[in-house]
């Protein structure tokens, strides 16, 4: 039995109709990580393989954080899949002037303050008198 035509495996079943994003692109990407402390939103990207001259951190109109590569070596970079670009809108209530940034051992790490540090209150019902002491009310 001769066959005429050989259907291959991805003719019949994409990966397409299961995966509707392409997973293999997906796995090159950079994630930049974001984590919030009382004082500050801290953004993280492992960027390997990036000089620390060729980086950019900048700031837009006071709202977003945009985190590139230099326009210059962007050429370059892309041809050999190192080129970076991310563009994030700020958290309200941040101190813009106290930004930093650092680039140590492939990792771009970024600090952004709050303008307002957020901390707890304690207060002990020892120090409040009698007289300020109201009776809770039920709804």
């Amino acid at each position: 039995m001769e066959i005429s035509h050989i259907y291959s495996s991805n003719s019949i079943f994409p990966l397409t109709h299961f995966f509707p994003y392409n997973y293999l692109i997906l796995q090159n990407q950079n994630y930049v990580h974001w984590t919030q402390t009382p004082e500050s939103h801290i953004y993280s990207a492992e960027i390997p393989g990036v000089r620390k001259e060729d980086l950019r951190v900048e700031v837009e109109d006071s709202i977003y954080l945009i985190m590139r590569t230099e326009a210059e070596a962007a050429a370059a970079a892309a041809e050999s899949g190192r080129s970076f670009n991310r563009k994030f809108r700020l958290p309200r209530r941040v101190d813009v002037a106290g930004i930093s940034a650092e680039y140590v051992a492939g990792v771009l790490t970024v600090t952004v303050p709050r303008s307002i540090v957020r901390r707890g209150l304690l207060i002990d019902p020892a120090d409040v008198s009698e007289s300020l002491q109201l009776p809770a009310r039920a709804a």
